[in-house]
């Protein structure tokens, strides 16, 4: 974590490194069956370096390709002085580099932040976000993001995304090369190679999903700390998914992709079933009764 005032977060960093262990194990595996189909290290560099230059390339223009698949504009003080206003009283809070500013137009309510380095970090909001919110809240959602910024989270998710990067990789490439084959030999590699790669993947799946919920807990404590106000994050939450449920479906589906960026999912209604083992995000009512519990440590009424 940067040296900022963002309260550290031991469990956070517990759950890191316990995450990596588990998931270089993973990756460890792989490549020593990868090896044994093989024979030799050609496969490996095949089917596990080649998804490695890919996870860098995303993950070096994170900031980019976010602000992109988000429509959203960096924006000058001239442009949002209000916004800059909380984005330079967080930073100078939080004794860290100011990042940069950006808005999405879209009626969503959500923020996100990005960036491989404290040099590239961006925060952004969305005009949905920012018609709803009071400045209290807005801050306390801003604080948030500015949390994940300081804990280099997007460079935490990409590296532990990595051992399931490669194992669907692996899955499409048995399946694109086992067409037109019918010989019992290549069923036989198929197979096995399929089923590797849908083990590694789901238990990596699993793996990262559970450090993305914590690292949403971690962010909001984080911030509510910083802020002193973790009733106007918990306000802030409450109205954003509240509001949620009355976007449309089309705007939501075109939102959903970036969900491990925002500070509160984009789900389509089918989305709500999916089972909280495979969330990105802890459900809401965990994420206020841990606002609930830092109100009672401050002192500071709900």
């Amino acid at each position: 974590m940067a040296r900022t005032r963002f309260q550290p977060d031991r469990g956070l960093a517990t759950r890191m490194v316990v995450t990596m262990a588990l998931l270089a194990l993973l990756y460890v595996g792989l490549a020593a069956a990868l090896y044994l189909l093989f024979g030799n290290a050609s496969g490996f560099l095949i089917w596990g370096v080649l998804p490695i230059g890919l996870l860098w390339a995303q993950w070096y223009y994170s900031d980019t390709l976010a602000l992109k698949g988000m429509r959203a504009r960096e924006v000058s003080p001239a442009e949002a002085p209000e916004l800059h206003a909380l984005v330079d009283r967080l930073a100078a809070l939080a004794d860290m580099k100011k990042p940069r500013v950006a808005i999405s137009v879209s009626d969503v309510p959500n923020a996100f932040a990005t960036g491989r380095s404290e040099d590239r970090a961006v925060v952004a909001v969305t005009t949905g976000l920012m018609k709803r919110l009071d400045e209290r809240e807005m801050e306390a959602v801003l604080s948030h993001e500015l949390s994940h910024i300081a804990h280099k989270d997007v460079t935490v998710m990409t590296v532990a995304s990595a051992v399931g990067v490669i194992a669907g990789f692996m899955i499409r490439s048995a399946m694109w090369s086992s067409m037109g084959r019918r010989d019992q030999n290549s069923a036989a590699m198929f197979f096995i190679f399929m089923l590797i790669g849908v083990v590694v993947y789901a238990i990596s799946f699993v793996l990262t999903r559970v450090l993305s919920r914590y690292r949403e807990l971690a962010a909001d404590r984080a911030g509510a700390i910083l802020t002193g106000q973790p009733a106007a994050l918990a306000s802030a939450l409450t109205k954003i998914s509240g509001d949620m449920t009355r976007i449309p479906s089309r705007d939501l589906r075109a939102a959903e992709p970036y969900n491990a960026f925002f500070i509160y999912p984009a789900f389509t209604n089918k989305s709500f079933d999916i089972g909280s083992l495979f969330a990105t995000h802890p459900p809401l009512d965990k994420r206020l009764d841990q606002l609930a519990k830092i109100s009672a440590e401050l002192g500071r009424p709900m």
